[in-house]
């Protein structure tokens, strides 16, 4: 019987690593732990407990024509958003804070049923969350 899926990392493309990776560096409180030019690409990556979270940047030459200037559209076929989970919404209320020190603009606090959601987006537009599951009335 196989093992249970998890994820084991999830990689973003980026435009401007020299961009991306100080804005993801503070966002996540920590330093990449891989820094690799594989020549198709460059990527970083972030460990965060068992989920690597990278980002990908394609040189301008080896993209087709337009790719660069694209900006993250979650309408389209592909990701819809990243979310990083947050214990509670005490938890949330803090990175809503830690959001505004840094600058970064959010949706504030949206209650839903199935959980809680602070939404924002990186520099290339990309949606990301910060999720807390609801409160346990048991």
């Amino acid at each position: 019987m196989p093992h249970p899926i998890a994820v084991a990392h999830i990689t973003l493309t980026v435009t401007d690593l020299s961009v991306s990776v100080p804005w993801y560096s503070k966002l996540l409180d920590r330093e990449p732990v891989l820094d690799e030019d594989t020549g198709p690409f460059h990527h970083v990556g972030y460990a965060l407990d068992n989920v690597m979270i990278g980002l990908h940047c394609f040189p301008a030459q080896s993209l087709p024509d337009g790719t660069a200037t694209d900006r993250f559209n979650e309408f389209r076929p592909g990701l819809d958003h990243l979310a990083f989970a947050c214990a509670d919404r005490y938890d949330l209320v803090a990175q809503g804070r830690r959001l505004d020190e840094l600058g970064i603009a959010h949706s504030g606090i949206v209650d839903a049923p199935y959980g809680f959601g602070l939404s924002f987006r990186d520099p290339d537009n990309i949606a990301l969350e910060f999720f807390a599951p609801p409160a346990d009335n048991g």
